[in-house]
């Protein structure tokens, strides 16, 4: 049985295979906006102290595994732009 990374990984190649060298450096360079990573940051923070509440928990959750997959999405554009330098 695969893994959800390893679904994820091949379910990503076809995008990672149409990425050119301007829009994987474009990729590799987004962030979220302010207002959203205050959002995860206040979460976080709540998370560690043990004060969330469910609802915040299950938002928590879904900030965290949407920022997994984008780090993944990163990493691919990353690994594009350092093949395209290598020629």
């Amino acid at each position: 049985m695969l893994t959800q990374d390893a679904i994820l990984d091949q379910m990503l190649e076809p995008l990672v295979e149409a990425l050119t060298p301007e829009s994987a450096r474009a990729l590799a360079d987004f962030q979220a906006k302010p207002s959203i990573q205050a959002r995860v940051d206040q979460l976080a923070a709540k998370c560690n102290e043990g004060d969330l509440s469910d609802e915040e928990r299950a938002e928590y959750e879904n900030y965290v595994r949407i920022g997994n997959v984008l780090a993944l999405i990163k990493a691919k554009a990353r690994r594009v732009l350092a093949d395209s330098s290598r020629g």
